[in-house]
């Protein structure tokens, strides 16, 4: 029964910072800092609500996570096992390797996006047209693949990547709904529409900035992703 007795400080804690960033939150995928807890969690906003997983808070927390039929219990730590202090993780030096599970899935993660801009390019150039149901394939998978590649989160540099390979779903995703705002308001979309596209160029620059660091198997940020 005492297990099972929140901590009142570190609830309230924690409810007034998801509170904070809820207020904020006016992207599809965004992050969630918890006041005493080192790193992020994402947070997905459906239908204008945002969730967290609460098998990936528990572990964000360092807390405990059981099911048992219809009932969820949440064990937060105790004021004994808090967080390390900021000061301490500061003194820490940065881990610039990424480790090997947070690589394959940025990895995954970059192939879908890569294929996601393929079919776009590829639509354009032929004068196919682009629908939701066109997209959804790619921006579930993409979106799926950038969750786990959160959760395989374990070092500074998979932290610091993990932003940037964000960044690059948040572009794909602009310039997905962008070619589709297009259609659906029945303007006609040049062949050669995403010739020298801003967006289009970012995106690509951004792929080759993560291949590099991919390949050099370390975190660099030479502002591509930005």
């Amino acid at each position: 029964m005492r297990q099972r007795l929140l901590n009142t400080s570190v609830l309230f804690a924690m409810l007034t910072s998801m509170t904070l960033v809820f207020a904020q939150a006016a992207q599809r995928n965004v992050n969630l800092f918890v006041h005493g807890f080192p790193g992020q969690m994402a947070v997905f906003q459906i239908n204008g609500r945002s969730y967290v997983d609460v098998e990936d808070l528990a572990r964000f927390i360092s807390g405990s996570v059981v099911f048992s039929g219809h009932e969820i219990t949440l064990t937060l730590p105790s004021s004994s096992q808090s967080a390390p202090a900021a000061t301490d993780r500061a003194s820490r030096p940065e881990n610039s390797a990424f480790s090997k599970e947070f690589m394959n899935a940025g990895i995954e993660e970059m192939s879908v996006i890569r294929e996601w801009r393929s079919a776009l390019v590829n639509a354009v150039q032929n004068g196919y047209a682009v629908t939701d149901a066109f997209v959804a394939g790619y921006q579930s998978q993409a979106s799926t693949n950038l969750r786990l590649a959160f959760v395989a989160i374990s070092t500074d540099a998979d932290r610091s990547a993990y932003n940037l390979l964000s960044n690059e779903f948040d572009s794909i995703q602009k310039l997905s709904n962008k070619i589709l705002a297009a259609r659906k308001n029945m303007n006609y979309v040049p062949t050669d529409a995403l010739k020298g596209d801003a967006l289009d160029q970012k995106i690509l620059n951004c792929a080759r900035s993560l291949a590099s660091m991919a390949a050099n198997g370390q975190f660099l940020d030479d502002g591509s992703c930005s």
